[in-house]
């Protein structure tokens, strides 16, 4: 996880060199940001390891500027029975990360998976190439791994939020209620994660 941080403050380092950041690669070339539209437009895929992200905005994280939705999908069958939504990751107005969520089933039209079996899924993402941002690919990637703990946390607060829910309405569907958006979300800061690890292994 420490050499994971090291990747995201690396990327950072040679983003800032160019005056970049990590959103504004992947807006890159669009004029007008619009709330629920997909950047970059036909997402990120990864043929390979079958990891997929996206870049986008709509109810999220208090002062967010936008979203990055990190998902794995199966190579068949296709559609949404094969495709597991991670975990997003809220960016600020200057392009850096401020939080992690899960949100609803029917928000990202996911298939739905038990915590136990969606937290062995983080290992296997990975975008391996260079378009539309090398270094945005580097920094997903690693953001998924320096944060696993945390994110294997929200998938447990998830979980126990849907069957709070089955619990007091057992006639509703809650994966379907648009009442729940955002299942499990909490902030988080990149150099003070990396930090308490590089104490951690002195």
């Amino acid at each position: 996880m420490r050499s994971a941080g090291e990747d995201i403050l690396e990327c950072y380092r040679v983003l800032r060199k160019g005056g970049l950041n990590v959103v504004g690669e992947v807006l890159r070339g669009r004029r007008v940001f619009r709330e629920y539209d997909h950047y970059p437009k036909q997402d990120v895929y990864d043929r390979e390891t079958h990891a997929q992200y996206y870049y986008h905005a709509h109810r999220g994280l208090p002062g967010e500027h936008g979203h990055f939705h990190t998902f794995l999908r199966e190579p068949a069958p296709q559609g949404e029975d094969s495709v597991a939504h991670l975990v997003a990751i809220s960016m600020d107005a200057y392009g850096y990360p401020i939080g992690l969520f899960v949100p609803n089933r029917w928000v990202a039209g996911d298939k739905w998976y038990p915590a136990a079996d969606l937290a062995p899924l983080l290992a296997r993402f990975r975008i391996d190439h260079a378009w539309p941002s090398w270094p945005v690919n580097r920094w997903i990637t690693a953001m998924l791994v320096l944060f696993a703990p945390h994110i294997e946390q929200l998938f447990q607060v998830r979980d126990e939020t849907i069957e709070a829910w089955r619990e007091q309405l057992p006639a509703d569907d809650p994966l379907e209620c648009r009442e729940l958006d955002i299942l499990a979300h909490m902030p988080i800061a990149v150099e003070d994660t990396l930090g308490e690890l590089r104490r951690l292994m002195q």
